[in-house]
This record gives structure tokens, C-alpha cells and sequence, in this order.
């Protein structure tokens, strides 16, 4: 079970629609119990490889897999291989970059189409899982739908997201407010749907000190 779909257990959220921009291995998706309990699910996932696992292991289920990439344009978007990590090359800044040192060569480039969210969302999402390794900001930058809940890979280990500025403007600006973090993803409650409890702001309190150390520890590396 999903820590996303635990927590939300005991809020009485109703919920029938879910989207996930980057999957990664369908076992793995952070959707995955919604799925299992009947809730309808876009799934956005970039590899062609990946996407069609995804699409044999949701078969039987209400799940719209759509094989591309999501940008800040149309067309086409070179990514760089790097199994869960795998990223946009233009990026200056992803996980695999900034904690795993990866070195981009032609050998692990690929190209896939590149849509605007805003050419995927119908307008009816309730969930929101972005997990595209520095693109984040490019799904909420255009998208259609209001959720109750978005999560966004913010952060993880020195790794802090290139649009992080964009992202937490943006919420502030559509009123959507931290609940929780985990190792790399900040979840977020637009205001009204529930309230954070205090318990759940201390911990995100604890947890921005904790990241800021680790980037001024970056800085010293």
C-alpha cells in the first residue's frame, strides 16, 4: 500500500479520477491502489518501453495509458536513459545529474513525443502524482483540472527541483498548501478539501530544515 493512499484512508475523500505523469514501473506506481479499487487513471509515462508494460498490467482495469513525454512544448523531447531517474537531456538539474553523477552520452538518448499537459487532462482529475525528474513544473504550468491532491518530486538527497520557485508560486497562487514529504515528493491539499493537522505541519516544518541542511552540505561537497 501506497503511503498516499494510507493517509488518505482516514480522510473520506471522494475520489474517481487519478493521473500519474511518470510512472516508471506500473508495480511501482504511486497510483496503483486507486487502480486496484476501481478508480478511473490517465497514466503518462515517457519510455515507450515502460508505457507499453504499464498498459499489459492495467489491462483489465479503467486506465488510459498515454505513451509521451509532457513538456513546455509539442513535438519532440530527447531523454536521457536512466532507468527510474531517466530525464529530459536539456535539464541542467535531475536526480541522476545531481546524485548520481550521471553523465550524459549519445549511446542513452532517446526521442519521444512531447504533448502540453494541457493536451491530456480532461478537466476532471482529483489526484495528481508528477514524478518526471526536474519537469514537474511543465504539468502544472498548463494544466486543466483543480485537485485535491498533487504530489511533486520537490527534492531528494541534494537533489532539489530546478523549478522548485515556479512550483511553490503556483500553489501558493491556487491556494494549495503542504501536508506531507517523504524521501523525495511534497504532497500537497488544496485548501478546503481537509485540514492539515498540526502534527503534519510540524513535520514538514522538521523537514524543510532537514533539506536546507543537506543543500548547504551540497554547497561543501
Amino acid at each position: 500500500m501506497t503511503l498516499l493512499f494510507k493517509k488518505l484512508q482516514t480522510k473520506n475523500l471522494h475520489v474517481h479520477h487519478v493521473c500519474e505523469v511518470g510512472v516508471y514501473l506500473p508495480q511501482t506506481s504511486n497510483v496503483l491502489d486507486f487502480i486496484k479499487n476501481g478508480v478511473k487513471a490517465t497514466l503518462v509515462e515517457a519510455d515507450p518501453e515502460v508505457a507499453k508494460q504499464v498498459e499489459t498490467y492495467f489491462s483489465e482495469y479503467s486506465v488510459c495509458v498515454i505513451p509521451c513525454a509532457v513538456w513546455d512544448k509539442a513535438g519532440t523531447l530527447t531523454l536521457s536513459r536512466a532507468a527510474s531517474s531517466t530525464f529530459a537531456t536539456e535539464l541542467q538539474q535531475s536526480p541522476a545529474l545531481v546524485n548520481d553523477k550521471y553523465i550524459i552520452n549519445n549511446a542513452n538518448t532517446f526521442e519521444v513525443e512531447c504533448k502540453l499537459f494541457s493536451d491530456i487532462d480532461d478537466g476532471t482529475i482529483d489526484i495528481l502524482s508528477i514524478d518526471i525528474e526536474g519537469g514537474e513544473w511543465f504539468v502544472l504550468k498548463h494544466m486543466v483540472s483543480t485537485p485535491k491532491i498533487i504530489s511533486i518530486e520537490t527534492h531528494g538527497k541534494f537533489y532539489k527541483n530546478p523549478y522548485i520557485k515556479e512550483i511553490q508560486n503556483w500553489l501558493l497562487e491556487h491556494q494549495y498548501q503542504e501536508w506531507y514529504k517523504d524521501k523525495s515528493d511534497t504532497v500537497y491539499v488544496h485548501i478546503g478539501v481537509f485540514d492539515v493537522s498540526i502534527y503534519d505541519r510540524i513535520n514538514v516544518l522538521l523537514q524543510n530544515i532537514q533539506l536546507s541542511m543537506l543543500q548547504l552540505k551540497r554547497m561543501f561537497r
